[in-house]
Formats: C-alpha cells, structure tokens, sequence
C-alpha cells in the first residue's frame, strides 16, 4: 500500500462524514449549509470523510439539494478554505466533474496528514471493517474501474433504478447481520494504523460517534449527522473535541 505524503496543517480543522444528504430529510442539508456558512469559513480546512451523499450515482445527476451543495462548496473554496473528500461507500463514483465544480480535492482511500505534530490517518472507515466479508466482496466488485466505466455510461434513469434496488438489499441485509461484524476489526485497524506510523486515526462509516483510546494510538470516530444532531470533530492546537 503506498503511503500518501505528508500534509503539514495549520489553524483549525474540521471532520465531517455520514451525513448521507438526500431530499428526504432537508433539515439534515439546512444543519450542513448552516456550517458550511458559520463554521466552515473560519477553519483552514474541511475534511469530508465519506457517505457524503446518501447516493451517488454518477456527476451528471442534477436535483436542487445537489445545486445548493455545489453552490455551497464552491462558495467555501472560493474563499481559501481547503475541501478534501475521501469517497464512501454510497458515494464512490463522486468524480472529477465534481471536484472541478466545486474545488474539492479527492483523497484516496487512506491519506496521511501531520495534524499540529500528530501523525493522524484518515479514512471512510469501511475498509476497516474486514469481518463483514460479503460486504467486502460486494466492494472490491463495485470498485472495479472498468464496471465503473460501464455503469457510468447507462442511461441516467436506469442508473438510478440500480441504485435504489442496491440500497433497499442493503438495507434488508442490515437487519441479519450481528452488529459486532459491521464495526471495525480491532487487530486489523490497529496494523494499518501502524502500517502508516500513525498516532491518531480519524474515520466515519460506523455511525458510532466516540473516541478510543487503544495501546498505541487514538480512533476517532465520526458520527453520523441526524435531524437533531449534527457530528462536527475539531482538531486545532489545543487538541480535538466534537462541536
């Protein structure tokens, strides 16, 4: 696995994932235009760390929630804010388009970052939880970039029918599985956590919002983003703390 290059950081960071934005649930996109216009602005740096949307089925979709997040994103990097994204599992097929629209920069799936002397790695978190094996199978499938290549040239409506009958096996699935296998591998995320030298490691995917201390590191977990809540980690020089 290749290890990304360091990125020395500065003044305030912010983490967000999960906050599977769609047009069932507008307070969820009222609570992150809300940040991106009170929080964001002051932070030399938003992190996105995944399940950004709560699909996404290709660049060429267009819905007003996606304008206004566009618009909102834009408006961010315009101003000198850094935005950085590492796909998850419901948005994988986030692209370029996209990133060139809105001055996002896409991560791959683990990054490196110097956080105020941290050495802190960074991921969606899926990867991590390896004993859920069908879903990992499911994973490696989707992530094939010539089955990318084709899906992303089937019409835009039958695109959207594949993905909702995706998601509703995903769901159904959900219900049999124990809870313990859709958590993170401890022995697993402790050797890629050693793999990178890290010290910290920050992720989302689990919807488990806490903080672990472990024998040699520190996981940060992020949550995911409710109608009543929303999960916001800050990390400036003082240390960390969800807000």
């Amino acid at each position: 696995m290749q290890i990304e290059p360091f990125f020395i950081a500065s003044k305030m960071i912010y983490f967000i994932a999960d906050l599977h934005l769609n047009e069932a649930q507008p307070q969820i996109t009222e609570h992150f235009l809300q940040f991106m216009q009170q929080k964001a602005p002051l932070a030399e740096s938003v992190y996105i760390l995944g399940d950004f949307f709560d699909f996404w089925i290709g660049d060429d979709e267009q819905s007003a929630l996606i304008d206004q997040v566009k618009n909102a994103l834009k408006t961010l990097t315009t101003s000198g804010v850094k935005c950085y994204f590492i796909c998850g599992n419901r948005d994988f097929l986030l692209g370029k388009r996209f990133a060139q629209e809105t001055g996002i920069e896409i991560l791959p799936d683990y990054y490196l970052l110097d956080l105020y002397g941290h050495k802190t790695l960074i991921c969606h978190g899926d990867t991590l939880c390896i004993d859920d094996v069908k879903y990992q199978q499911f994973r490696r499938k989707v992530h094939q970039k010539w089955l990318q290549w084709l899906f992303l040239r089937l019409p835009l409506s039958l695109r959207i029918r594949i993905a909702q009958k995706i998601r509703a096996k995903s769901k159904q699935d959900k219900r049999h599985k124990p809870a313990d296998i859709m958590d993170v591998n401890p022995a697993f995320t402790a050797e890629t956590v050693k793999r990178f030298g890290a010290t910290y490691l920050i992720h989302g995917h689990t919807h488990r919002q806490a903080v672990h201390s472990e024998a040699e590191f520190t996981r940060i977990v992020l949550g995911d983003w409710k109608v009543d809540y929303a999960s916001v980690l800050k990390f400036d020089e003082q240390g960390f703390e969800f807000v």
